[in-house]
């Protein structure tokens, strides 16, 4: 099979150089390019975690184990899918990583073709988690844009209120909200109402994120 993402770069963290060089081999192989390293720590102090589009993990490492390094991306929010590679001893350790996020785990010896495919999906995922944060940031973005009115006026109109109720409980004139309507309908880029109610709800769901934005559609 020849994986598509020939400019990805992947991150292989194992502390046994034949089985790093195996995999580099494999991977390179189908136009991608590698990063080895032989612990944790050195994959972390190397910045790679801001540039490798997927991770290729031993579970059991000397110092920091994989699973380890799965919570630590996990705290920083970093979202790089991890692939485990994995003895058959370690299997419940890999489940464990699973049910935290791990985008697959292959156990030793590895299949190469079953690797690829791993790849190949959470390159995917990688790319669509890409897609989905920009997305988001342009979205903040537009949100931030807005007047302190606007920002109030938003939530109440998304939560399904007229204009004259919205203008009561601003005190301020129907007019004025239908004003704001407009404004808020032309920074936002929304299409239609229906588009900005969307918008909305996914910067309310943000907040609950800890986004930085004021926001909080009424009951």
């Amino acid at each position: 099979m020849k994986i598509e993402h020939t400019s990805s770069l992947l991150a292989i963290l194992d502390d046994d150089k034949s089985i790093q060089s195996a995999l580099r081999d494999l991977i390179e192989s189908e136009g991608m390019s590698t990063l080895c390293f032989d612990s944790a720590e050195q994959f972390l102090d190397s910045g790679a975690k801001h540039k490798a589009a997927c991770l290729i993990a031993d579970v059991r490492m000397p110092g920091m184990s994989g699973i380890e390094l799965q919570a630590n991306l996990k705290t920083e929010r970093c979202r790089i899918p991890i692939i485990f590679i994995t003895g058959r001893g370690d299997i419940p350790l890999a489940v464990t990583a699973m049910k935290e996020g791990a985008s697959d785990f292959l156990t030793k010896p590895v299949d190469g073709a079953a690797l690829l495919c791993s790849v190949e999906r959470a390159l995917q995922q990688n790319l669509a988690s890409r897609r989905k944060a920009t997305e988001r940031a342009s979205l903040v973005a537009r949100f931030e844009s807005l007047t302190p009115r606007e920002r109030e006026v938003l939530p109440l109109l998304a939560s399904g209120l007229l204009n004259k109720q919205v203008a009561f409980e601003l005190g301020i004139t129907e007019w004025t909200v239908q004003l704001h309507r407009g404004h808020i309908m032309r920074k936002m880029q929304a299409d239609s109402f229906a588009g900005l109610v969307r918008m909305a709800a996914k910067l309310s769901s943000d907040h609950q994120q800890h986004l930085h934005v004021q926001f909080a559609v009424s009951s």
